[in-house]
């Protein structure tokens, strides 16, 4: 991959903030304390850019310092003090804080603590009528209490799993943080997921309980989930007890305990005092290459990290509204929920993020009076090709920041977020992954917001680009690499008792360095560029899922003899997902198969996993380990030529690539478009 030459004159910033709003930032007083109490470099007076970068340096060099001032700047409770902040920093296994004990839901239900916030929104749920319900803190609290003491009286006990097959409501909120009450281990999936995605992930953990819905609403309609949350049971052995949420109005099958039973008594809440790497939540990868894998985070590695991604790069504090769009399968699910950690209200939208038309995500943030609103770039720029005016049609003026993140966010994004919401507009494109749930690099509020990038590395992330000998670069393309230990780097993965598979999944390539498979170029100007997965990850609307997951569907077929999928980002910020189907002796790909294709991995996968294209292939290359050529294909399709896209060598039948190269050059002829 090349990158184009810099121009010799610096780029005028987009946007920059002003010196009220620099002076006002909490990474601002951060850093201010942080000089006084930790030896931090201070602000650089007129130059908030070489004050950050500064703060950087010396956030990755002095890795111990800067958790240990992070942790004491956001007041973390350690019932139990640690012993030292780093005893290990080797990757993977790096050993934080141990000897602490402590409790994530704790912190986050702290606010509920003040009696002056009690009667405020803690949460805003938001369906599709756009109408906001507030659960106060008080209420939270409440329920949370009331959850926790009904899963001890279950028998639900510190390191047992608790899962959810949850939409994005209050319950899942509510359910999630009495699991971590208790010290259990949350886990959870979206209801649109079939249920072979959902047992392929929650069998591996083996829960001993279940919260579930009898459908959801999405795109105006009702989805009836009862079948499905049957065989979940039926296939879930371990489940000790399922909790039924009435999302429909349909009555609690037989055998469940019903919702407000176990959630209407008035209980403080009592918080488990568990081990800093004790787990927290389990999230799953997309499954490329087989089953997903369960990456386990602990309590203190999440609770720190999302301190500091929200205080610090969001800026997030009480009296913000933080509204994401997601669901309950994506670890930005889990991110939103931690804005309570920062004392803020949190939207949880549970409905199409198109519906009734393409403005509905920003009625929603005019509606709940969102300062900070998230969304995926394929929405911005759906928006823009639906040629919306949120900044003329709505009441935006309370947002401060709108983040983007699944995918980078094209150059004509940047433009007409300044064009259509606000010209003083706050942009942060932010980039991360499940696999730390959280942002390498992203939103820094007192730095200016340059066109098709990010501004800068996270404090606490030492992130680089490197060559394929492990050489840094600067201004050209490399791999997004991250050289020293993140605190909510995995614990482990679950059912890896010798470690090898997560030492497969990011230190194959760079032993002992986190390689995350994207390609990232670091500007001279401290910020970065995310040019697209450079693995075979699919990932559409920022929702990562699993090529192996569509293979086993699809090869179920008798018309299929093999597939390929790809995930190919367009240059004009789409994304075209097409199959490539090998057929089966006799069989022919008419619309009659297309429509049986498309059906099938839709009901056993979800309706994101559909392909905007079925295309008939002669067969599919291979390495000639076996292994389908899904990362040289997906080049090819990008505009690599073939010799330069994959090594012939390796391949176990070098005439396919004719074929794949073939719809390459015809597709590049066309004018790309946005699928997915």
């Amino acid at each position: 991959m090349t990158t184009a030459p810099q121009p010799a004159t610096q780029p005028e910033p987009l946007w920059r903030p002003g010196e009220d709003r620099v002076a006002g930032a909490q990474i601002t007083r951060f850093q201010q304390w942080a000089a006084q109490r930790y030896g931090a470099p201070g602000p650089v007076p007129g130059d908030p850019a070489a004050g950050y970068a500064a703060l950087h340096r010396w956030s990755v060099e002095e890795l111990e310092r800067f958790w240990q001032a992070v942790a004491e700047w956001f007041d973390v409770r350690f019932s139990t003090p640690y012993e030292t902040v780093l005893a290990d920093p080797a990757m993977p296994g790096a050993t934080w804080f141990p000897g602490a004990r402590l409790n994530y839901a704790e912190h986050a239900l702290r606010a509920g603590t003040d009696p002056a916030r009690a009667a405020e929104p803690a949460l805003l749920a938001v369906d599709e009528s756009h109408e906001p319900r507030p659960v106060t803190w008080a209420e939270l609290r409440d329920q949370v209490g009331s959850l926790a003491a009904a899963l001890r009286r279950l028998g639900v006990r510190p390191g047992d799993r608790v899962s959810g097959y949850l939409p994005n409501i209050p319950q899942a909120a509510v359910a999630f943080l009495a699991t971590a009450a208790v010290g259990a281990v949350w886990t959870s999936c979206a209801p649109d997921f079939g249920a072979r995605s959902v047992l392929d992930r929650f069998q591996q953990v083996e829960p001993v309980l279940l919260f579930t819905v009898d459908g959801y609403a999405y795109g105006g309609k009702e989805h009836d989930r009862t079948e499905t949350v049957a065989e979940l049971r039926r296939e879930l052995p371990t489940l000790r007890a399922v909790v039924h949420v009435p999302l429909l109005g349909t009555p609690a099958p037989e055998g469940t305990l019903e919702w407000d039973a176990l959630t209407g008594d008035q209980v403080e809440p009592d918080f488990e005092q568990v081990p800093f790497d004790h787990p927290l939540w389990v999230l799953y990868s997309s499954g490329t290459t087989g089953l997903p894998k369960a990456i386990v985070q602990g309590h203190g590695g999440i609770l720190v990290e999302h301190l500091k991604q929200l205080g610090l790069h969001c800026d997030l504090g009480p009296g913000d509204r933080f509204f994401w769009y997601t669901s309950t399968g994506w670890m930005m699910w889990n991110f939103l929920v931690s804005g309570l950690l920062a004392g803020a209200t949190v939207v949880l939208y549970d409905g199409s993020p198109g519906h009734p038309d393409t403005a509905a995500q920003w009625r929603i943030a005019e509606r709940t009076r969102a300062t900070l609103f998230g969304t995926s770039a394929a929405y911005v720029m759906a928006c823009r090709k639906a040629d919306i005016h949120p900044g003329h049609d709505f009441d935006l003026s309370e947002i401060r920041c709108v983040a983007t993140t699944g995918s980078p966010l094209p150059p004509d994004g940047f433009r007409w977020i300044h064009d259509e919401v606000a010209e003083d507009m706050w942009i942060a494109s932010v980039s991360g992954g499940t696999d730390v749930c959280s942002c390498f690099a992203g939103a820094v509020p007192t730095l200016p917001v340059h066109i098709g990038e990010l501004q800068a590395p996270c404090l606490g992330t030492d992130l680089q680009a490197w060559d394929p000998h492990g050489k840094p670069l600067t201004e050209e393309v490399g791999e997004l690499v991250v050289t020293r230990p993140m605190p909510s780097m995995p614990v482990r993965f679950w059912n890896d008792p010798d470690g090898s598979r997560y030492r497969d999944s990011y230190f194959d390539m760079f032993p002992g360095v986190w390689r995350h498979g994207d390609w990232i170029t670091l500007t001279s100007r401290g910020s970065v560029v995310i040019h697209g997965r450079s693995d075979s990850t699919l990932n559409r609307q920022g929702v990562r899922m699993g090529s192996a997951d569509i293979y086993e569907a699809v090869e179920r077929l008798p018309e299929i003899r093999e597939s390929l999928v790809l995930g190919v980002e367009q240059p004009d910020g789409g994304y075209w997902m097409p199959l490539f189907v090998h057929l089966a002796e006799g069989a022919t790909l008419d619309d009659a198969l297309r429509d049986r294709i498309k059906r099938t991995i839709r009901e056993q996968l979800s309706p994101r996993h559909v392909p905007d294209e079925v295309i008939e292939a002669p067969g599919v290359p291979h390495t000639l380990t076996g292994k389908r050529l899904e990362v040289p294909v997906k080049r090819m399709m990008q505009g690599t030529p073939l010799e330069k896209a994959v090594n012939p060598g390796s391949v176990d039948n070098v005439a396919l690539l004719d074929f794949y190269e073939r719809v390459a050059r015809e597709r590049s002829q066309q004018s790309p478009s946005a699928g997915g």
